[in-house]
């Protein structure tokens, strides 16, 4: 898998190539989680999210799908005792409905065949009043990041889409979500959060 073999390198391309964002990104979050919070947070990736996430809810389940990145989390995260890391599909989650006060998904859509599907899942096991929270690049709103994600897909990483602003915030309103508040990380290439309150 993709994802496994390039898992130890992650963070140092990040850091290099977008290290701004990187950080930015996980500090955003971290702003939208209580400290009674219980999180699931879904293709944790390294972890990168997830160390900013640990420190301020009461219990974090960090998923991802690629044993490799998983990995890189249980290094970078093995020192907060309330942090479960656990191999998962976000597209079918063996929670049970309303689990949890937040769900965190970041930078995964652009990378799903059913990216509908996948937020249904993540709005299925958030508790009523809880909130979605789906940070994704916005890298096809700066012309110059397109040979980055040229050069990723030659590796082997498999874009479905690419989103600017508009197109993102027009995937929600497609899947019906009308009450999504929208943040910016900026940077060279920059980040959107949408902050989607279950109803």
């Amino acid at each position: 898998m993709f994802w496994d073999k390039i898992s130890g390198l992650y963070d140092f391309f990040e850091t290099i190539y977008n290290g701004r964002v990187y950080r930015g990104l996980g500090e955003r979050v971290a702003q939208e989680i209580g400290q009674d919070d219980t999180v699931l947070e879904c293709a944790c990736g390294t972890g990168a999210i997830s160390r900013y996430i640990a420190p301020r809810c009461r219990q974090l389940i960090a998923t991802d799908f690629s044993k490799g990145m998983l990995k890189q989390t249980w290094k970078k995260c093995r020192k907060y005792k309330n942090i479960k890391i656990r191999r998962a599909d976000m597209t079918h989650l063996n929670c049970r409905d309303n689990r949890f006060d937040k769900v965190v998904a970041g930078n995964v859509l652009h990378l799903l065949e059913e990216p509908y599907g996948a937020v249904k899942e993540l709005e299925r096991v958030c508790r009523p009043g809880g909130k979605i929270i789906i940070p994704t690049y916005i890298n096809a709103s700066k012309g110059v990041n397109k040979k980055t994600v040229g050069l990723l897909e030659l590796a082997g990483a498999n874009f479905k889409r690419q989103f600017d602003m508009d197109s993102y915030r027009k995937f929600f309103e497609d899947a019906g979500y009308e009450n999504v508040e929208y943040y910016i990380v900026d940077g060279r290439m920059p980040c959107a959060l949408a902050v989607i309150t279950k109803q």
